[in-house]
């Protein structure tokens, strides 16, 4: 199996001064079950190379055994340092998709034609995609082949409006990702804050927050072993 792992290239967390990037979990935690399945990984992002981490991310409240292992990883960290090019990617070269999440992706790949092109091709070539916390936001530009949103009457789930503000951050993202999914009709659901929360419906898999990337894989990988 080949999995695309989309990551964002934005580092600035809006007009506060401060960075952001992408989650370290919810790149080392599916990263190593992926691993283990025997999967070919390939990372990916708008600008290519190195993107961004959110350094909130690796402070140590944050920081899980599979974080730890990521950064002593001379392979996994090789990689990260040397993203493909989102726009060089062809995804008929891929049998899946994940998007991890973190702050970052509200910037650039919620508004990224080619993450659209991407995401819409996946799903209506019958491949399973998977995006995680944030990075369920991306989904807001993506359509059906009749124009209508992609998320509209699926079943959904991403970031919560009250963990977006346990981080104060309600008044700085540029969406919050419960409201706009909702916004574009799909069917969302939650759980109570930081707990590990996955929906699927169809090819279409969705985490609420960071403790759901790992599942969100392993939802990932179950999905694959029952395609036809």
């Amino acid at each position: 199996m080949k999995v695309l792992i989309v990551l964002t290239s934005h580092d600035k967390l809006g007009d506060t001064g401060r960075a952001t990037g992408f989650w370290l979990e919810e790149l080392a935690a599916p990263y190593y079950r992926f691993k283990e399945a025997g999967w070919d990984i390939t990372l990916a992002s708008p600008k290519g190379g190195q993107p961004p981490l959110d350094p909130k991310s690796n402070e140590p409240a944050n920081q899980t055994d599979e974080t730890r292992r990521f950064e002593k990883d001379p392979e996994a960290t090789r990689a990260l340092a040397a993203t493909v090019r989102l726009d060089s990617v062809n995804a008929d070269d891929y049998d899946t998709v994940f998007y991890p999440g973190g702050h970052g992706p509200l910037w650039d790949l919620a508004e990224d034609t080619v993450s659209a092109r991407l995401i819409e091709t996946t799903l209506r070539s019958g491949k399973p995609l998977a995006l995680v916390c944030h990075a369920p936001g991306v989904l807001r530009h993506a359509v059906n082949e009749d124009g209508t949103p992609l998320v509209h009457g699926r079943k959904v789930t991403g970031f919560t409006n009250s963990e977006e503000e346990g981080v104060a951050l309600t008044d700085v993202v540029p969406f919050l990702v419960e409201d706009e999914l909702k916004s574009l009709g799909g069917l969302y659901s939650k759980i109570g804050d930081w707990q590990p929360y996955v929906v699927q419906d169809g090819q279409l898999i969705t985490g609420q927050n960071p403790a759901s990337s790992g599942p969100a894989a392993d939802a990932l990988i179950t999905l694959t072993t029952v395609q036809p």
